[in-house]
């Protein structure tokens, strides 16, 4: 530990982004390691960094007894009047030692500790960094695959985008870009883990934040969005001013905004819904692009009945039963679907749910704007029971 380590310090400071004083911590630890490991633990030491000299020095604590029984960490009274007169019994005396006098061995010792120091205190920054990013969107480089699960370069650290969070048939090779979001930051035994995702909601609605002024200016919200990924997706939307047109925001000019995201999602269809307050108004909102006759509200059970023509059940239900599940999702209320016939029928023999009707919506068209118009129906495990009056594929 010979020579000034103040530029060392600074260099390394200046390199790696650590606290000087992480370091001057790290380095004062490895020496007095390296001095007990030479003394064996049998003395009282203490390392100090000496910002002038730029060195660490090691110092040596007796105590001041009348009659000494252990030689390595007491001293008798006259002894150390000759170092400090005015000492007196019970009395700590330090001694400074010599530190270059320890061995290859512990001067080993120590680089190891700095070295060790060096790496928690990366891996500390970058946790500190990454752990007030979780809802960002980033941008990295795919390195490698392991198991399935992807290992992308963020730069300053590596993430993991885990196979269960990534979009179904999509696939990358190695130097691929990818833009993902942070849905965790962990510290584990082998450093700060990064985990991204491609399917988290939260990276919808911060593509839109990236493409939408208006939202990103917070004069249209994003109030929720619900996605199957890699297929369709759902968003509901309000405006705070009256002269802004949340849909047409989102949709943007010939539809270029809502079609840059449906492009980083790779061809994800998104419908954009205007939001309410009125579940029975949102309900018809968010079946669209389907039309809707009338609806029954069961607030105690949180459960809906929408009645639609007979002609538009399967696009209600969309294909295997994607579109009212997702609106089931968006709203937050169970949905049951019926045909105008289904429900005549059911009036007539006085079977039906015990629903209060609230009210009965007449429904325009909702949303101009959706971009799925394929009328297949499928089975939809969210939808309580679904009558169909014709065998629909």
């Amino acid at each position: 530990m010979v020579g000034n380590l103040n530029h060392i310090i600074d260099q390394v400071v200046k390199d790696k982004g650590i606290d000087r004083g992480v370091l001057v911590e790290a380095l004062e630890s490895a020496v007095l390691s390296a001095a007990n490991k030479k003394y064996r633990n049998t003395r009282d030491l203490e390392a100090h960094f000496n910002e002038e000299i730029g060195d660490v020095e090691v110092f040596e604590f007796v105590t001041v007894v009348d009659e000494v029984v252990d030689s390595y960490k007491e001293i008798d009274l006259a002894e150390a009047k000759e170092m400090d007169p005015e000492v007196e019994i019970g009395d700590s005396l330090g001694m400074m030692l010599e530190a270059s006098g320890f061995s290859r061995i512990a001067a080993q010792t120590a680089k190891q500790v700095i070295i060790q120091k060096v790496r928690e205190a990366e891996r500390e920054g970058v946790y500190n960094e990454f752990k007030d990013r979780i809802g960002e969107v980033v941008n990295g480089i795919v390195r490698r695959y392991e198991r399935g699960d992807l290992i992308v370069d963020l730069g300053r650290a590596e993430a993991l985008l885990p196979s269960r969070e990534q979009v179904p048939r999509e696939n990358y090779r190695q130097s691929d870009r990818v833009r993902a979001y942070i849905s965790e930051v962990k510290m584990s035994t082998k450093g700060p883990q990064i985990i991204l995702s491609r399917i988290h909601p939260g990276l919808l609605i911060s593509l839109f934040k990236s493409e939408v002024p208006e939202v990103a200016e917070g004069i249209v919200e994003i109030k929720g969005a619900v996605r199957e990924p890699g297929n369709r997706a759902k968003i509901a939307v309000v405006s705070h001013d009256v002269d802004v047109d949340p849909v047409g925001a989102c949709v943007g000019m010939r539809g270029s905004r809502v079609q840059n995201v449906v492009t980083e999602l790779r061809g994800e269809r998104i419908d954009i819904i205007p939001w309410s307050p009125d579940t029975a108004r949102f309900a018809c909102a968010a079946l669209a692009p389907a039309e809707v006759s009338r609806v029954y509200i069961d607030e105690d059970g949180e459960s809906l009945e929408v009645i639609v023509p007979d002609d538009q059940l399967s696009l209600a239900i969309g294909k295997k039963g994607q579109n009212v599940r997702l609106a089931a999702m968006l709203i937050g209320w169970r949905i049951d679907i019926k045909s105008e016939t289904r429900a005549q029928e059911e009036e007539q023999e006085e079977t039906g749910p015990d629903l209060t009707e609230a009210e009965t919506v007449d429904v325009e068209v909702v949303d101009e704007t959706s971009t799925d118009t394929e009328e297949v129906i499928a089975e939809n495990p969210v939808v309580d029971s679904v009558e169909q009056d014709e065998d629909q594929g």
